[in-house]
């Protein structure tokens, strides 16, 4: 049997009206943006098929990347790629460009939810925009450290758990 890898809150629900809930969400279109040198490190043991799983639970995904700065070796990349994935690497901070490609998937009138990877409370400001144009937000993170203000902000929380096993809300 497979180990649970992941589990998905719905703000404002009860264990038992999440699995009651997860049996007829409607499908979303869904834009993704992870934040891979916060969420992709070896300590933390998540993988990307794992994301990809949790987020296919609520919708489709129709963007997906990754952010990498450029540090990230170059057998990451070819997993990120090998997985659908398009990797950015970027020279530097990692999160002016996670910000910029949000901020495009926000004002694709194509994706209905926002979907981003990190533990980062820097991305909250990312979140209101997103709900405040009309789209869902989703905050997939892991333990230690996953912003608690960020959860709180979202529509539906993904806690990924890791080699460690990440704590569940």
């Amino acid at each position: 049997m497979k180990d649970k890898l992941f589990r998905i809150l719905r703000r404002g629900e009860t264990e038992r009206e999440e699995k009651e809930e997860a049996r007829k969400i409607p499908k979303k279109s869904i834009g993704l943006i992870i934040d891979g040198p916060n969420i992709l490190r070896k300590e933390f043991g998540v993988k990307l098929e794992n994301i990809k799983e949790a987020l296919e639970r609520i919708g489709n995904i129709r963007v997906a990347k990754v952010v990498l700065n450029q540090y990230a070796p170059q057998g990451l990349i070819e997993a990120i790629v090998n997985q659908g994935f398009e990797p950015i690497i970027v020279a530097g901070d990692t999160d002016v460009r996670i910000a910029i490609e949000a901020m495009e998937l926000i004002y694709n009138s194509d994706v209905e939810a926002i979907a981003i990877a990190t533990r980062d409370a820097d991305f909250l400001p990312i979140i209101s925009e997103a709900k405040r144009k009309g789209k869902e937000a989703i905050v997939i993170g892991v333990e230690p450290g996953f912003s608690v203000a960020l959860q709180n902000a979202a529509d539906y929380v993904i806690t990924m758990e890791g080699l460690h096993g990440g704590e569940t809300k």
